[in-house]
């Protein structure tokens, strides 16, 4: 039951990172994304991921941690992106 419940808790958190990265990806800017943020949930899951190795209760959930691990990948490179339009278009304005 614990299984299903981690699981649970990481697919519904999980969740919010694709439609983070659609928003991010429309808005073509990095301004308002924080990469903090972004820092910190990756060092929560790489933390979670090392416990589950640590401890030895290596199981199915593990998948969900490297789902989760490779959408918030895809906002990284999309914060990446965004910063490279930002300083492009420094300068001009953005809504024309």
């Amino acid at each position: 039951m614990a299984e299903l419940l981690e699981a649970l808790m990481l697919v519904c958190f999980g969740l919010s990172w694709p439609m983070n990265a659609l928003t991010a990806w429309r808005a073509r800017t990095a301004v308002g994304t924080s990469w903090q943020f972004l820092l910190l949930i990756t060092m929560g899951y790489v933390a979670g991921i090392a416990a589950k190795f640590v401890s030895g209760h290596i199981n199915w959930v593990l998948i969900v941690y490297f789902i989760n691990i490779a959408t918030l990948l895809v906002n990284w490179a999309i914060y990446a992106r965004n910063l490279r339009l930002d300083a492009h278009t420094s300068g001009s304005d953005r809504s024309l």
